[in-house]
């Protein structure tokens, strides 16, 4: 039998980044891979995409294009993010999945947002470095500004796939845990154990917020100096989804203050200039876009896409990477990884 086709497009990724030799073989032998170039894409994709049942990537697809793909049957974005490049009512109209291999860094990034946390309450960091430089301080002079996540108030800006990774890692701290997710309706977050809450109040009352939403053409430069200067002595702020939802001057004309603690893995341009004054504010902790970058999380890839595309040749949905949902997903307004 004839192996069904697929354009291999996964620009920034690569293959041996996303698949392990094992997985990448099982793909090479399931599959005839065709390989696209990294010039006249356009023309590439007009003389071949109407042999391919898989695109993987995430090129640009209009519907002229896309009304050629007679055999395909989805496209799988390897990015991550889902940018305005596809025509995806088209897609939908056409019953082709547009999916996406996100969900292999919620829990990576679950996992550092927790310990950056930890780092602000206990001045992890700041210790290390006093040590290193002779002028560690021993017992509880070194944690007079420091306190517990147990029982802290917590606030979670967005309640995708990063919060739910998230919440079991802080539920054995606190179950104070509060929700602003406009996407999402009251009851479905109150069926987690949570309550919904408004950006007003969770920026007076909870004291340790993350940021973990989707950046949109709505909620741009969301976060301003007046959600900003709503926040209580000694909250912490922890952004680790978009740069474009934080306005960045007001936060940090908010951290010269002194009395807040920021932690961030991401900002508005990347990679942030040696002369940025942000590097020179003080109670923040940094981390250079790197949260999810495990080689663990980018061979989960591979997995994932498999499985989905096992599944889709069986007629059934996609489970494990992200599908793109038409009611928002022409909403979203990620800007493309250019690293790995």
């Amino acid at each position: 039998m004839k192996k069904l086709i697929v354009i291999s497009d996964p620009f920034p990724r690569t293959l041996d980044l996303i698949f392990t030799k094992k997985k990448l073989k099982e793909l090479k032998t399931k599959y005839t891979l065709i390989v696209a170039p990294s010039k006249n894409k356009k023309k590439f994709y007009e003389s071949n995409i109407h042999k391919a049942s898989f695109i993987m990537g995430q090129p640009d697809l209009d519907k002229k294009l896309l009304s050629k793909a007679v055999k395909l049957k989805a496209i799988i974005n390897v990015e991550s993010n889902f940018m305005n490049n596809v025509d995806y009512k088209y897609c939908h109209k056409r019953g082709i999945h547009v999916i996406a291999t996100s969900p292999v860094f919620s829990k990576p990034v679950a996992e550092i947002a927790l310990g950056m946390t930890l780092s602000l309450l206990r001045n992890i960091h700041e210790a290390h470095f006093d040590f290193l430089k002779g002028k560690e301080k021993y017992g509880l002079e070194s944690n007079l500004k420091a306190s517990m996540l147990s029982g802290k108030k917590i606030g979670l800006l967005g309640f995708g796939d990063l919060a739910k990774s998230l919440y079991p890692l802080l539920l054995p701290f606190t179950k104070d845990i509060s929700v602003y997710d406009p996407w999402l309706p009251k009851n479905v977050i109150k069926r987690y154990g949570f309550q919904p809450i408004n950006l007003k109040d969770m920026f007076s009352k909870c004291e340790v917020i993350y940021v973990l939403a989707a950046v949109t053409t709505e909620n741009k430069n969301l976060i301003d100096k007046k959600l900003l200067n709503r926040m209580k002595p000694n909250t912490l702020f922890i952004l680790m989804s978009r740069a474009a939802v934080v306005n960045f001057k007001d936060l940090v004309t908010r951290l010269k203050k002194g009395d807040i603690y920021v932690a961030t893995d991401v900002f508005p341009k990347e990679p942030v200039r040696k002369n940025d004054p942000i590097r020179k504010v003080k109670n923040i902790l940094f981390s250079a876009h790197r949260a999810g970058a495990l080689k663990e999380a980018f061979f989960d890839m591979g997995n994932i896409v498999l499985k989905d595309m096992d599944l889709i040749l069986k007629n059934q949905k996609p489970k494990y990477c992200k599908k793109a949902q038409l009611k928002t997903v022409e909403l979203l307004s990620s800007k493309p990884v250019s690293v790995n």
